[in-house]
């Protein structure tokens, strides 16, 4: 088992609570940055909410 399923176990539930705190973590990063490479922490961010799925509706069916 990767540490990306351990992860994605210990959140399972809880993906409303993973998406706000991707979402701290990249704002502290922009502010400590400036905004210099805001865009590519928002890519980062979406990445990360879609691998931890806190990117969809809890009715969805869950991704393969």
């Amino acid at each position: 088992m990767s540490a990306l399923d351990k992860i994605k176990k210990m959140l399972k539930g809880h993906e409303d609570q993973a998406g706000k705190g991707i979402d701290k973590a990249g704002d502290m990063v922009d502010d400590r940055t400036q905004g210099k490479y805001s865009k590519h922490v928002d890519t980062g961010q979406d990445k990360l909410k879609q691998q931890l799925g806190s990117d969809r509706d809890r009715n969805d069916p869950p991704r393969a």
